[in-house]
């Protein structure tokens, strides 16, 4: 029967590999102890190019390998490695990978020394002139490098299961599960009999109940191995579940599947999938799940991370897609420019998050020798991904490349011989190119603020009866920092709405993805000259910028509400307020000013009539106070707060023509001259001197206040931390919390422009990844504490001269 181990622990690396590294015997004195995942260079939080992570770096260690373990197989897998692979064991190269985004396997079993210590070695090539996708010309994001994802050894009889891909076809009363099955070796008189179980029902609130258990398993089906059936051939079973629980982005059940290899009355072989049951469909008019059409709404993805570039544990791989579910409202994702972690990807399938993979690429198309890479990374990362119900869609086109037919011929033949029952797409950055795919997915970048939000598929597919999907919006078009002035940040907010409104009025288009869900190191021909691409709805540490409201408004699970502005007029331009908006998800939102009621907003209020819950413009900051404070009748009371509430978006030196009749009236009634309209102005709309005025919003649901904000003058600042789970548990490697951390007043509003230092002190059996002293960005900022191969307490304790401290315990499970 099969072992799995994982190699996490034990590793020995140098940044410069020597071919000495390779032997039996080497002074090891000279290598750094690391624990996998791991980046072969930690970098910092910007201002750094890609020479940092550029070289050809060497890990080793040592493996014993019993006795008992000769005539098997022993199998080593690599999840991820960046970018260009060689293994050794003992001095001789047993196998090669030239790809950091796909996993590989490589066969020991011909190379060990069997109840002996034996040495494994890797070569690692991180440069980025490799003529390997995605490099050969500039491309828009860091590729960074090292054993990144996890390593483990299978040791397998001769005789074994190798793979194991299973679908479905739902019909009214059952679904008919298939799984073609591949072996390592075939014998005579092999049955494979398989059964299923529910494993588990994951809901919103991010609980996922697991109900397997060991008898709960129930007989699917049973078939003798046909003769003739060769380790090159696929042997195919059927059997049917009767009224399945479907697979979707609400109620995303989850299914396993045990399969066993018997030969007579021996078992020889057992494994487990987890699979899904659903119907994805790509139409003319959008796209269908379980034959209900839903409109897909997205952000895209990177897989990197502040300071330790991809390596990161499961944790954290998990916790991304807990984000964009939970904390922004979203049903997928686009997992941009690369297939990534299948932690990731399995907390897709718990969470109902759909997803929208790619082998990798940017733009480039290289020689004969790279587009035969390209076509080997397709092929390896649908057979790697198959089974995860989240994924709808296989992206195998190279991202913005230039129409090729005989090289995307290939690509798609590939895939939709792999798996039939997903459809293709191919990331364009051109209109009305060459659709050797099944949907036309399309990177529209025409809204720039005053353009409109998308445009029309009959303007960008090439082919209107096939299905169409916008993959990428805003991004460049508005970098946006999260210490940004307010109107840009509220700017960048307002632009996503427009794009995100403007797809779903359109009803033939399935749906969209927005760049990007958080900012992302880079290249020097990209990004800020920081060497970071501030395109994100979050910053580097997840922390949400004014534009994450947007998307999160569209779900109903978690209370929003957030105001676009701090309410100081100081921030705009000639003191003008401007465009001031409410972002929630409430039935209403109550405004106070001085805890006098000034108007309450429902969703309806909102100009973007095909979003749920809009973005709504404050437009009266007045209510009936000129009624109860001032000289004026209720009617002329009105009109002259209506005017005034219109120049305070404005200017007093560009008051619109429409209002000269209304104040050539009250002119005359009232003998008002510019002084009082100056006075009444700064008194109800400037906020200038006296008394600091208190706004507040109160968002309501179902008849009670549900969130509250409150808007005046800084008198506290303080430091807010919180970790995303304060129970390390080490499991197959070292676990990693993110910490988020925020610059707040004494209402709990962030402070965009505090900058201040925040040091970090870890104690116990912690550690903390990247600097011990960080300046917050925008108010806000993060760390991420690391596990460190013990058991026992910790704390990390931050600490700023102006905002306080705050001590966060862990617990630390081995």
């Amino acid at each position: 029967m099969n072992q799995k181990i994982y190699l996490s622990e034990d590793w020995l690396f140098n940044e410069n590999f020597q071919e000495g590294m390779t032997a039996t015997e080497y002074p090891e004195e000279t290598l750094q102890p690391v624990r996998i995942p791991h980046t072969c260079k930690e970098t910092p939080f910007h201002y750094f190019d890609e020479s940092l992570y550029q070289m050809v770096s060497g890990y080793r260690r040592h493996l014993h390998i019993p006795t008992e373990w000769q005539g098997k197989r022993i199998l080593l897998t690599f999840e991820g490695a960046g970018h260009d692979s060689t293994v050794y064991l003992n001095g001789s190269k047993v196998g090669e990978h030239h790809c950091g985004y796909t996993a590989f396997t490589v066969d020991l079993s011909a190379y060990a020394n069997y109840g002996q210590d034996n040495v494994l070695c890797v070569r690692l090539d991180s440069r980025e002139d490799l003529n390997v996708p995605p490099f050969g010309y500039v491309i828009d994001y860091m590729t960074y490098g090292g054993i990144y994802r996890d390593v483990y050894l299978e040791v397998k009889d001769q005789i074994a299961l190798e793979d194991i891909f299973v679908h479905t076809l739902i019909t009214p009363d059952e679904a008919q599960v298939t799984s073609e099955i591949t072996f390592y070796e075939v014998a005579k008189d092999l049955n494979v009999r398989q059964y299923y179980m529910l494993k588990s029902d994951a809901v919103m609130s991010g609980v996922v109940s697991d109900v397997t258990s060991d008898n709960g398993w129930q007989f699917l089906c049973e078939q003798n191995v046909p003769t003739g059936t060769t380790a090159e051939t696929t042997f195919r079973i059927q059997g049917t579940i009767p009224h399945p629980f479907l697979w979707d982005t609400e109620h995303p059940h989850l299914y396993l599947l045990k399969t066993q290899l018997w030969q007579g009355e021996q078992l020889l072989d057992e494994a487990e999938v987890t699979f899904g049951i659903r119907d994805a469909v790509f139409k003319k008019d959008g796209f269908y799940l379980n034959g209900k059409k839903l409109r897909i709404r997205g952000l895209n993805r990177h897989q990197s991370y502040p300071y330790v570039g991809y390596a990161m544990p499961e944790s954290m791989q998990k916790l991304d897609a807990d984000l964009l579910k939970k904390e922004l409202g979203l049903n997928a994702v686009r997992t941009s420019h690369y297939p990534q972690s299948h932690y990731f990807l399995e907390r897709c399938d718990e969470l109902g998050l759909l997803v929208f993979t790619e082998f990798p690429g940017w733009q480039h198309i290289g020689d004969d020798t790279w587009k035969a890479q390209a076509v080997v990374n397709a092929e390896d990362m649908i057979r790697q991904y198959r089974n995860h119900p989240s994924i709808i869609l296989w992206g195998v086109r190279i991202n913005e490349s230039p129409d090729d037919d005989p090289f995307y011929e290939k690509t798609n033949a590939v895939a939709h011989k792999l798996d039939p029952m997903r459809p293709t797409g191919g990331v364009r950055a051109i209109k009305k190119s060459h659709l050797l795919e099944d949907v036309y997915t399309y990177n529209d970048f025409l809204h720039d603020g005053e353009t409109p939000g998308c445009d029309p598929k009959k303007k960008v597919t090439s082919d209107t009866d096939k299905p169409y999907l916008i993959s990428e919006y805003n991004g460049h078009m508005y970098p946006t920092k999260a210490f940004d002035n307010e109107e840009r940040r509220s700017e960048h907010a307002i632009r996503h709405a427009n794009v995100l409104d403007a797809v779903a009025e359109q009803e033939d288009i399935a749906g969209s993805f927005g760049w990007c869900m958080f900012d992302y190191n880079t290249h020097k021909d990209f990004g800020s000259g920081d060497r970071i691409c501030y395109h994100g709805v979050m910053d580097m540490f997840r922390n949400p910028k004014l534009a994450a409201s947007v998307y999160a408004c569209e779900q109903d699970e978690i209370p929003v509400l957030q105001i676009t502005s701090s309410m100081d007029i100081g921030e705009h331009p000639g003191c003008n307020r401007g465009n001031l908006y409410i972002l929630s998800n409430a039935d209403s939102v109550r405004m106070y000013k001085n805890d006098r009621f000034i108007k309450e907003y429902r969703p309806e209020m909102s100009p973007y009539k095909h979003l749920k819950h809009g973005p709504i413009l404050i437009d009266d900051f007045i209510g009936d106070t000129l009624e109860k404070n001032e000289r004026f009748r209720p009617k002329h009371a009105k009109e002259m707060a209506d005017a005034m509430n219109i120049v305070a978006r404005g200017s007093l030196n560009h008051i619109p023509k429409r209002l000269y009749p209304t104040a050539l009236k009250l002119a005359l009634l009232y003998h008002i001259d510019f002084a009082e309209v100056t006075r009444l102005y700064t008194k109800y709309i400037g906020d200038w001197g006296g008394t600091a005025t208190v706004y507040r919003f109160d968002a309501i649901k179902d008849g009670k206040v549900v969130k509250s904000v409150t808007k005046e003058p800084v008198r506290e600042i303080r430091l807010e931390a919180e970790a995303d789970h304060t129970i390390l548990t080490e499991q197959h490697s070292y676990d990693v919390a993110l910490v988020r951390i925020r610059a707040v007043d004494d209402h709990g509003n962030v402070l965009p422009f505090y900058q201040e230092p925040v040091r970090l002190i870890a104690e116990g059996d912690i550690s903390i990844i990247g600097p011990d002293t960080i300046a917050l960005q925008g108010g806000m900022g993060g760390t991420y504490v690391k596990s460190t191969g013990r058991s026992g307490q910790g704390a990390l304790l931050l600490q700023s001269q102006t905002a306080g401290e705050v001590r966060i315990p862990f617990q630390i499970k081995i």
